[in-house]
Parts: C-alpha cells; sequence; structure tokens
C-alpha cells in the first residue's frame, strides 16, 4: 500500500510499504480517513522542528476506523469512529505511573519519533483510541489539536474573576482560546496577522484583540483595567515572543505557560518577571482525559470545528500542495487531508 514519506525537510516521497498484518494483544488495526496538517507537521517539513525524526511518515492528527483488535480490547470495537491520542508512552514510566503519559521519558508521538497516520492502515495500541459514535472523521481529527489547547489551558487555571492572554493566533492559539473562553475569563489575543485576528473576532467572537506592536503593555493595561493579565499563554513558538511574554504577566502570581516550542534561547531580565511574582510553566502534549473531555464538548455543541477547516487535500494531492500550507499568505487555519 502507498504511504506518504518525508524523507528530510522538504522531501515528500510516496512510497510502496507492506500491509500492517493482524493486531496483537492490546492492539487495533485502523484505517484512517482524515489527517490534520498542524505547526508540527509543517515545522517539520520545514526542518525546524527539534523533535522530528528523519525519515518519516507524518500524522497525528487523525479521524481513524477500527478495522481489528487484538486480543483483550475491550474499549472499542471493529466499525468504532475514533480519534488518536498519538503519545505513545510507557505505562510503566515514572510519569505515567503518577498520571504524567504525556511526559513519559520513553514518549514516542506519532508521525515524530514514529511513523504516524499518512498511510491507509496502520497498529497501534488500542488505549490511545477515543470513539465516538456522533463525530464526523472531520471532527475526530481535530480533538488533538483542540487536546492540546485544553492542557495548556489547564495548566494556566484562569478563573472567571481574571484576564488570559492568548498569544499567537494559528491552530494551536486558537484550541487554546477555545478553553480560555469556556474558564469564563477575559479573553484577549494579540497576533501579528490582520487575518488571523479578523477570524478571532469574526468567528470565535473574542472581543479583545491586539496585533502585535510598539504599544502592546499600553493594549494589554487599557482592557485588564490597568494592570496585566493574570494567565498568559504563548503559542506561538517563536523565543522573541516568549521572552517578551515575561513582561506580561500581572502582578500578584500572575502565571505564563509555554505551549509553543523553540530551539532557540529564551531570554528575560529577572526583576521584571520576579517583581510579580510570577509562575513559568510548561506545557507538553495533552492528558487522555482531554480527549474525553472534548469529544464530549463537541458532541454537546458546545465547540464549533466547522470553522477551522480552511483547506483540503487528497492524499495523492498533498506532496505538491503541502509547501503553500507554509506561507501566511495561504491563509490555512486548518487544512484536512482526505485519505477515504
Amino acid at each position: 500500500m502507498k504511504a506518504l514519506l518525508l524523507e528530510s525537510p522538504k522531501n515528500f516521497q510516496t512510497i510502496e510499504i507492506d500491509s500492517p498484518g493482524d493486531p496483537g494483544p492490546g492492539e487495533a488495526l485502523v484505517r484512517v480517513h482524515r489527517i490534520g496538517i498542524c505547526g508540527t507537521d509543517i515545522s517539520g517539513y520545514l526542518g525546524k522542528m527539534p523533535f522530528f525524526s528523519y525519515p518519516r511518515i507524518p500524522g497525528h492528527e487523525l479521524g481513524v476506523e477500527v478495522v481489528e483488535v487484538g486480543e483483550g480490547v475491550d474499549n472499542v470495537k471493529v466499525g468504532d469512529r475514533c480519534s488518536v491520542e498519538p503519545y505513545i508512552n510507557d505505562p510503566n514510566s515514572y510519569a505515567s505511573r503518577r498520571g504524567f503519559p504525556n511526559c513519559c521519558e520513553k514518549l514516542e508521538v506519532l508521525g515524530v519519533h514514529r511513523d504516524g497516520g499518512m498511510r491507509p492502515l496502520f497498529i497501534l495500541p488500542a488505549r490511545k483510541l477515543h470513539p465516538s459514535t456522533k463525530l464526523t472523521y472531520d471532527q475526530l481529527a481535530l480533538v488533538e489539536t483542540l487536546a492540546i489547547g485544553c492542557h495548556a489551558v489547564n495548566r494556566g487555571a484562569p478563573t472567571p474573576a481574571e484576564s488570559c492572554l492568548v498569544i499567537g493566533a494559528g491552530p494551536i492559539g486558537l484550541a487554546t482560546l477555545e478553553f480560555v473562553k469556556l474558564s469564563g475569563a477575559k479573553t484577549i489575543v494579540l497576533d501579528m496577522n490582520d487575518g488571523r485576528l479578523d477570524f478571532c473576532k469574526q468567528t470565535m467572537g473574542i472581543e479583545h484583540t491586539i496585533k502585535l506592536g510598539d504599544s502592546v503593555e499600553t493594549d494589554l493595561r487599557a482592557i485588564t483595567d490597568g494592570h496585566l493579565p493574570d494567565v498568559v499563554i504563548d503559542a506561538t513558538g517563536s523565543s522573541g515572543s516568549m521572552s517578551a511574554a515575561f513582561g506580561y504577566v500581572a502582578p500578584g502570581g500572575g502565571r505564563l505557560v509555554y505551549v509553543g516550542i523553540t530551539t532557540d534561547e529564551v531570554k528575560f531580565r529577572h526583576p521584571i518577571f520576579h517583581r510579580p511574582e510570577g509562575t513559568l510553566l510548561c506545557s507538553r502534549n495533552a492528558l487522555p482525559g482531554d480527549f474525553t473531555r472534548i469529544i464530549s464538548l463537541i458532541e454537546q455543541g458546545r465547540i464549533d470545528t466547522v470553522p477551522w477547516i480552511t483547506h483540503r487535500s487528497s492524499f495523492t494531492e498533498l506532496p505538491e500542495v503541502f509547501p503553500s500550507y507554509t506561507r501566511p499568505e495561504t491563509g490555512v487555519i486548518k487544512a484536512i487531508v482526505e485519505v477515504g
């Protein structure tokens, strides 16, 4: 069967691979129907993702169908439509045993450290499947992106009495915004792209948006009654943005959360963050409960994923169109690959 291999940065190849065979105990064979393209895929394509290994079959935002299950599998059955939790952890690791499988020392992410879903069929641990009887494959493919945002907001824990700034209105920033809104906190978004800020206003109903410029701190104080945001979540992956974010945190225990990743140095002058008694947090991947919660929220109509999908591609044409997804002028919020 055919698969898409990212052989090296900017070098997609269509290859022939063997069928996966039968699932073993605790495993499931799945058919891939939809693949979401996210910042990790784009960074991997551009050679800017620090954890990406080549050659690699990408694809970790997946809407799949269960084709066959191995011995002992009881959480899913043949025919189930599922979202995939792509963080393959060792259940016996120290972090996993403490309830943090997202931080497992041996963690391998599908499509990053091990081959992912840009192939028609593959086998994975059945415990990583989250079924829904109501969601479409498009919706299921978006659950993982939303889970990243959900976990980041949980780390910052904004309350209805607080304000929360999300820096970066790409897919991860938008996912984060969904859960900031659900928290009841005053929601603010900062970005340099007018199109993305317009999307936040018109589609997501965000009242307070700021375009990156010389007056960010002044604009923030105007929105937050003179102080700064209680929670700041940086979803850019830009070392410059992440460094500047230290100066946006409110006094009295403000929290700064990094959900974006950079390989560059992040710098700040210590008094800027010491003075407000700030707390720095990092948010890595997501937890199984995040997937369960998100599926329920979409089923209830509390999260609408339809406006997110701005671009579509077939499996065969993806290598040709993928470079366009890396260019801001293309206007991609979320691209979906249709496999079958």
